[in-house]
C-alpha cells in the first residue's frame, strides 16, 4: 500500500541531541576548570556516571523509563507537567542536578557543594544555547511537506520536548500532528502509542512509515503494529537480534529516494 504518512522521531533523528548534550557538558566542565583544578574531560565522565546512578535510584525511575526520559534530560528539564509522576520528578531534579555535579567533583578530589550547585544551574542554560539540528533535516522536511502527512512522535516530558521545539522553532510547523509520550501516558516501543498515532492521523499502519534512530523504541514499536520502518543508522551501530527494520539508511537524505520506491 502506498505510503501517505511519514512519522519522525525527534531526538537524534531530526535534532542532534547527543551533540547538544555533549556541548553543554563541555561548556560546563570548562567553567568548572576556570574555578578549580580539574580536567574537564574527567569531570564530564564522573558527572555522567553520578547522574546515571542517582537517576536509577529514584522512585520515578520506572516511570521515566516507560515514558522515555534519559538521565541527561533530567539534568536540564523542569518537568513542569501535570501528572503526579512528573510532579514527583519536578521535586527531585533540583537536588539531582546539584548532587550529580557535586559527586562528580568529589570523585576528582574536590569537595565543593556550592560549585556543584552552580554548575548544575549553568548546565541548564548551556544546553538551551546548543540546539543542534542535522544539516539535512530541513532539506528533507521541505521535500516531504505537502506530499505526505508528517507526524512527530517523540518520547519524553511534554515540557522538555516543547522546550526543544521552542529553541528550534523551524521544526514544529512542518508537522500535522505532534505526539509526545508524556502526554499520551506511555512511550515507544509500546504498541498503544503507535495505535494512537494511527487514530490521530486517520490512517492504517500500511500507509505509514516510522523513521527513527533507535532500534529498541522506534523500530521495535512500529513493528508491533505492522508498520514499515526506516532505521537511520548514522553511527553504523550493530543490529539487535529480533529487531529488524524494514529499511536501513545512513542519512535522512536517503529517505527521499526510498519513499519513491515503496
Amino acid at each position: 500500500m502506498t505510503i501517505r504518512t511519514v512519522i519522525f522521531d525527534l531526538d537524534d533523528t531530526l535534532l542532534w541531541d547527543k551533540k547538544s548534550i555533549a556541548t553543554a557538558f563541555e561548556l560546563t566542565c570548562k567553567k568548572a576548570a576556570e574555578q578549580v583544578t580539574v580536567n574537564p574531560f574527567d569531570l564530564e565522565e564522573t558527572v555522567r556516571e553520578a547522574a546515571r546512578n542517582f537517576y536509577a535510584s529514584y522512585p520515578t525511575y520506572e516511570y521515566t523509563q516507560m515514558i522515555g526520559i534519559n538521565p541527561f534530560e533530567g539534568l536540564w528539564g523542569t518537568f513542569d507537567d501535570p501528572t503526579d509522576e512528573f510532579q514527583q520528578l519536578k521535586k527531585v531534579v533540583p537536588s539531582y542536578r546539584k548532587d550529580s555535579w557535586t559527586v562528580g567533583l568529589a570523585k576528582l578530589g574536590i569537595d565543593n557543594e556550592e560549585l556543584g550547585s552552580e554548575l548544575g544551574d549553568y548546565f541548564i542554560e548551556a544546553r538551551k544555547q546548543c540546539p543542534f539540528v542535522y544539516e539535512e533535516t530541513f532539506e528533507v522536511l521541505d521535500t516531504l511537506k505537502g506530499n505526505f502527512k508528517l507526524i512527530l512522535l517523540t518520547n519524553g516530558s511534554p515540557s522538555l520536548q516543547h522546550t526543544k521545539l521552542e529553541i528550534t522553532p523551524e521544526i514544529a510547523p512542518y508537522f500535522d500532528h505532534i505526539v509526545i509520550s508524556g502526554d499520551f501516558g506511555r512511550g515507544k516501543p509500546d504498541a498503544s502509542i503507535f495505535e494512537h498515532v494511527l487514530k490521530v492521523a486517520e490512517i492504517q499502519a500500511e500507509e505509514a512509515i516510522m523513521v527513527g534512530d533507535n532500534l529498541m523504541t522506534d523500530i521495535l514499536g512500529s513493528s508491533r503494529v505492522n508498520m514499515r520502518s526506516a532505521w537511520i543508522n548514522r553511527e553504523e551501530k550493530a543490529p539487535i537480534k529480533d529487531v529488524t527494520p524494514t529499511y536501513e539508511i545512513k542519512s535522512l537524505r536517503e529517505l527521499i529516494p526510498l519513499l519513491k520506491t515503496i
